[in-house]
């Protein structure tokens, strides 16, 4: 058997604000930070420091917790800040709204090498990065925009961690953007895991996104063990507001089944807040026999 699904409403904007964070550029008192041609504000304040003084990134800020970088960055004081720059301090910008946005924006245009750099700091960082607010947009950029290696291996990460990630609210979007990217070899690996899992996803409101994406791209024969777990749990997930969602998106061989597990309660289902959209559908794509063959169990009911 085979499914396709559809999401439930439009995929939300995963990759941040057009907004530009560059808009000012402020003076440090007795620093020359305007830069020749092609050189950043960071490299020039560095070339501009004495002789003999340090050249090395001050101290953070001991109250935010951030590095002088990151708070200089913030404050606008680096507007030609480039990725290469950002060394060892990676992690810290993924993990900062501000920093974050910054990533994913250099990352569509960045060099091999750069996009090297960004991936080497983020790798024995990755999981932490999956489930941050913020980090978890700089792990869907590299499976967007990263080299078929690159996204290997961050699979490679996502491996053993599937269920968790597929509950959790940042790491489930970090699922299905690897699901779109990565070879299928490596989907049906990571899809796998959910085995045993499925109701539990389904009825979850994160991982039943999860395992809408996983009926999507993955290859139908790999899927069993999902149309397995639907088996007898037709009422239960026509009346659950995300397991109807799955039900909703069979391709047609699934759906007659669909329609012949909900004979015999139709009405009951009609009159479920939920339930009634599956029955609905069921009435949609029905053959014209089926379609006959629910309207009668309605019409013959007696009160």
């Amino acid at each position: 058997l085979t499914l396709a699904a559809v999401s439930l409403s439009a995929a939300s904007n995963m990759f941040g604000s057009n907004n530009s964070i560059f808009s000012k550029h402020l003076q440090i008192p007795g620093v020359v930070t305007t830069s020749p041609a092609g050189v950043s504000a960071v490299t020039a304040v560095r070339q501009t420091a004495p002789t003999g003084a340090t050249t090395t990134t001050p101290a953070g800020d001991r109250v935010t917790g951030r590095s002088r970088l990151l708070e200089d960055f913030r404050n606008q004081r680096y507007p030609n800040l480039q990725l290469r720059e950002l060394a060892n301090h990676i992690v810290e910008f993924s993990q900062d709204q501000h920093g974050s946005r910054f990533i994913q924006q250099k990352l569509e245009r960045a060099t091999a090498a750069e996009k090297q750099l960004v991936f080497m700091e983020i790798l024995g960082s990755a999981y932490s990065l999956m489930t941050d607010v913020f980090g978890n947009y700089v792990i869907q950029k590299f499976f967007e925009f990263g080299t078929p290696e690159q996204k290997a291996t961050l699979a490679q990460q996502v491996k053993g961690h599937v269920l968790p990630l597929a509950l959790q609210m940042y790491g489930c979007r970090v699922i299905q953007k690897a699901l779109e990217s990565i070879s299928a070899e490596q989907q049906q690996e990571i899809v796998r895991e959910l085995d045993g899992h499925v109701l539990k996803c389904v009825k979850d409101q994160n991982g039943n996104h999860v395992v809408q994406k996983c009926i999507e791209c993955v290859e139908p024969a790999a899927l069993q063990f999902i149309i397995n777990a639907f088996k007898g749990q037709v009422y239960s997930l026509s009346t659950h507001p995300y397991g109807r969602v799955i039900q909703q998106h069979g391709k047609p061989e699934d759906k007659s089944i669909l329609i012949q597990s909900v004979r015999g309660k139709v009405l009951v289902l009609s009159q479920h807040k939920f339930a009634s959209n599956v029955v609905e559908k069921c009435v949609t794509h029905a053959t014209r026999s089926e379609r006959t063959g629910l309207i009668d169990e309605v019409c013959t009911f007696n009160e």
